[in-house]
């Protein structure tokens, strides 16, 4: 993928039908619960027009399916950056760059071409999301690891803000085993998934006190990931483990 282009109208349209059809199916086997703060402007069922990007802490495979439904209900349509895999698979991959997402090449030289893939969509205006961690924690109290230091870079580059969204619970609908015996268990239970929105993070001034050298990007990172665990702590009532190597100022 060498540029990013507009989903269009029928882009739009799969996109809404897709959020119907995901959300009707999400409520039978989850129940999603996103926080609500007075004063709190993110919170209040949007988030904000223009450009953004939206990092999440990620627990579960159905992590993605998740917070693109969050987004949606508070007014905007996210472009995802997923694992190249799901955009080479048939159908699914054809439905997936026709609502815009943007397929990742984890592991390869041609990762960071997804950044700039990703640039051009906020250079649209649009609201691009990213799991920071990379991959589904392995943290055993699924406590979210050390952040990469994409979304940042990308932050730093273009401008836009990050909006961190904290998500508790998803690994009880699909862990990493993900045991078809899971999925008849949660018909009957329904697990909650519990949501927190933060506020927007100007990335740029958070950044002004912090030397332009080779650790820049990694001080950064941790300030902002900071205040996404701090959501998470709230949700979970209970104080997280320090990420190994975070910065201890953040």
């Amino acid at each position: 993928m060498t540029s990013w282009r507009a989903p269009g109208r029928s882009g739009a349209v799969i996109y809404a039908a897709a959020s119907l059809l995901v959300g009707s199916l999400l409520a039978v086997f989850t129940r999603l619960r996103i926080a609500k703060h007075r004063g709190r402007r993110a919170a209040a069922r949007a988030l904000p027009d223009g450009a953004v990007i939206i990092v999440s802490n990620h627990a579960s495979h159905v992590d993605g399916l998740l917070l693109a439904l969050v987004c949606r209900r508070m007014g905007r349509s996210v472009r995802l950056l997923a694992t190249a895999g799901v955009f080479r698979a048939p159908v699914l991959g054809a439905l997936v760059r026709k609502i815009g997402y943007i397929p990742v090449e984890r592991g390869s030289v041609r990762a960071a071409e997804s950044l700039r893939v990703a640039a051009d969509a906020l250079a649209a205006g649009e609201a691009v999301g990213i799991f920071p961690e990379g991959r589904t924690t392995r943290d055993l109290e699924h406590w979210p690891e050390r952040a990469k230091t994409g979304a940042v870079r990308l932050a730093l580059q273009t401008g836009a803000p990050i909006v961190p969204i904290a998500m508790v619970g998803s690994h009880r609908v699909i862990g990493r085993a993900r045991r078809f015996r899971t999925v008849l268990v949660n018909v009957v239970l329904r697990p909650r998934v519990l949501v927190d929105v933060g506020d927007p993070i100007d990335v740029r001034a958070l950044a002004v006190d912090v030397p332009g050298d080779g650790k820049q990007l990694r001080v950064v990172t941790d300030r902002v990931w900071a205040q996404l665990i701090d959501l998470v702590e709230e949700l979970r009532a209970e104080v997280a483990p320090a990420p190994a190597g975070s910065d201890p100022l953040a």
